[in-house]
């Protein structure tokens, strides 16, 4: 086993951690992965090998399939055609041209390649789901996906063109096709064809034996792909976005009463709970709550006081989705599987997507709600604030009036999230049938996956804008301290953008904070 460590360092005042990525070989055993293994793989190029274990697995699958196709059985998929075609029944000497033709007539994505992250998690999951033992495929196909990890040849892969029922086929086509020498990949940061990537790797195309094609590409591995990569995403920035709600909190002289343990305790939900605490350690030793506690206030807005209700819910929101994502890292859901055991092939639907479907449009309707809610604070921001005799300017403006300071940033957010709501509208609810009505009901679930990765996007640089102005509040609220928590975000805050004192161009600025937010520099406060 080798091990190889880098580490990304963030500073501030008075505040130092690293975050450290593991690159561990990953041994596919057959088990279940792990939603940290795939990041590794994905993102950072861990390398992978294939365990003993996992070999006799595939092997005795094999040995099912290898007496099926000699036998001539009709199985589907190993000596019939797919689909509505499933009636077909395929002669012996043509079950491996079957293959090949499934992949290339299968290939038929269109729209702007997949993301080399995304891709490289295919890739990965898909081994780890063959090597289970249920597939049929020979040890060389699994090998040659791990071979092509290794060598960091990636797939060309167009995004669009699965309906997330069948599996992934369109998609998973185009990466298949290259392990056989066909298709396109990028190999040392050219692309290339792939029949070039394999040469130049000194790896050499695979000639698919019978039921190999099918189970390369009937399967959730886009699906889950994104869904695995998003899920850690989606969870740094609810943290930040509950940092960014601190910072709001205090630099709009909140009451800290609304989380009170007892209160939310009352109440018994867990996401509720999980969030009232960490608020409360944001905002512990606060100067600036003791300074406003005899105020004629007595509740403050919904986004502020309500944040454990509206956070919480998003945090048991994401434990669902995280629940639904890790199972799958379990599963094999190509089609039909072979049980070994009994000397059995059962054909049946576990490539349909609509578990993950459900998850994904509930993940990005939870983000919505998170941005939205955020947008509301950043609002509150730009005042009036009335109920705040030494209040901040109009805009949090130095000199209000020749200066507009972040009126066209709540703006910004304002544009944000309406866009971010119309990327919630869940595409599970639909259903186009397709293989001449076999296929009579299907998850869309890629779809789901898409819009979700750009919603996470537009999510990050909302929050990114509210701790932006947050930050800008705080400094009005000098010389008192606020929370502890709430000064190491504000001290990171500052490392990157400057207080405004006078107009400047924003835009550089929330690119800033919305890196530092993808990054995860907040999410560990």
């Amino acid at each position: 086993m080798t091990k190889r460590t880098a580490s990304t360092v963030y500073h501030d005042a008075d505040f130092h951690h690293e975050k450290h990525i593991d690159q561990t070989m990953r041994v596919i055993d057959g088990e279940a992965l792990k939603i940290e293994d795939v990041h590794a793989v994905a993102r950072y190029f861990a390398p992978v090998s294939l365990s003993e274990q996992a070999i006799q697995r595939i092997q005795a699958a094999r040995a099912v399939i290898d007496q099926v196709a000699a036998e001539g059985r009709k199985i589907y998929g190993i000596t019939t055609g797919f689909g509505h075609l499933s009636s077909v029944r395929i002669p012996q000497d043509q079950l491996v041209d079957l293959q090949h033709n499934l992949l290339r007539s299968h290939a038929a994505g269109v729209g702007e390649p997949l993301s080399k992250e995304v891709v490289r998690a295919m890739m990965f999951l898909l081994a780890a789901s063959l090597a289970r033992g249920n597939s049929g495929v020979r040890v060389a196909v699994v090998q040659q996906l791990v071979s092509l990890l290794n060598a960091d040849i990636v797939p060309v892969i167009p995004s669009r063109g699965s309906v997330g029922a069948s599996g992934d086929l369109a998609p998973l086509a185009h990466l298949a096709l290259v392990l056989i020498g066909e298709g396109e990949a990028w190999y040392n940061g050219q692309q290339m064809s792939g029949a070039e990537a394999l040469q130049q790797a000194q790896l050499s195309p695979l000639h698919l034996q019978a039921k190999e094609g099918l189970a390369l590409i009937n399967g959730t591995h886009l699906m889950e792909a994104i869904a695995v990569l998003t899920i850690v995403d989606a969870e740094a920035l609810l943290r930040t976005a509950e940092v960014a709600c601190a910072m709001s909190i205090e630099g709009l002289m909140g009451s800290h009463i609304p989380f009170d343990e007892r209160i939310h305790r009352r109440r018994g939900q867990v996401g509720q709970q999980e969030t009232a605490a960490h608020l409360r350690h944001l905002l512990r030793d606060s100067e600036i709550v003791l300074s406003h506690a005899n105020c004629s206030r007595v509740q403050d807005p919904y986004t502020l006081r309500c944040s454990p209700q509206v956070l919480g819910a998003v945090r048991d929101a994401l434990t669902y989705c995280r629940t639904i994502f890790e199972r799958e890292l379990s599963s094999v859901t190509d089609n039909p599987l072979v049980f070994p055991e009994e000397g059995d092939v059962l054909s049946g639907g576990n490539f349909h997507g609509q578990p993950l479907a459900l998850a994904l449009d509930t993940l990005a309707i939870a983000l919505a709600q998170l941005a939205s809610f955020s947008e509301r604070r950043i609002y509150n921001l730009m005042g009036p604030h009335d109920w705040d005799k030494d209040g901040a300017p109009l805009f949090l403006a130095p000199d209000p009036g020749l200066n507009s300071g972040f009126m066209i940033a709540q703006y910004a957010a304002a544009a944000l999230v309406n866009e971010i709501k119309i990327l919630a509208h869940p595409a599970s609810i639909d259903s186009i049938p397709t293989s001449a009505g076999m296929e009579d009901f299907v998850s869309m679930g890629v779809t789901s996956a898409h819009k979700l990765l750009r919603l996470i996007e537009l999510t990050q640089q909302v929050v990114a804008i509210e701790l932006m102005c947050s930050a800008q509040m705080l400094d009005f609220r000098k010389p008192l301290k606020p929370g502890a928590g709430v000064q190491i975000a504000y001290a990171r805050v500052r490392e990157r953008v400057s207080m405004l004192e006078h107009d400047r161009v924003l835009a550089p600025d929330i690119a800033k904070l919305a890196d530092a937010v993808r990054e995860g520099a907040f999410a560990d406060i």
